[in-house]
């Protein structure tokens, strides 16, 4: 839980990073190094981190994964699916330096995270 916990906030800062550039000035150097952090972090296995049994406990703090995570498999997958490839997909448009591609790609990552937050995470 501790990992999968470390993990999430690394990409949480580096989506902060993409986000205040994208509402100040744009920093392409900063979007890119972000964007690279995140598409590493998503296709680095994290799904192994969810073992039977780790949506009870704590890490830094307690889990707030949901039971249904482990047994909606086809589902959980659709949506790690979609978010490696926007994580991908941003990684790729950051390289560009195209503020507004970068901002629809990071909508679009942003939206997958959400579906995963309204079905498999407590509030």
């Amino acid at each position: 839980i501790k990992w999968r916990q470390a993990n999430y906030a690394t990409m949480g800062w580096n989506m902060g990073r993409i986000k205040a550039s994208l509402d100040g000035a744009y920093n392409k150097d900063e979007v890119i190094q972000a964007a690279n952090v995140i598409q590493a972090i998503a296709n680095s296995g994290m799904g192994k981190l969810y073992v039977p049994g780790s949506d009870k406990g704590s890490g830094f703090h307690e889990t707030k994964v949901k039971p249904e995570l482990f047994t909606e498999g086809a589902k959980v997958g659709k949506i790690a699916g979609d978010f490696n490839a926007a994580a991908n997909d941003l990684a790729k448009v950051a390289a560009t330096g195209d503020a507004a591609a970068v901002k629809a790609a990071f909508g679009k990552l942003g939206g997958t995270c959400k579906s995963c937050h309204d079905d498999f995470r407590n509030k």
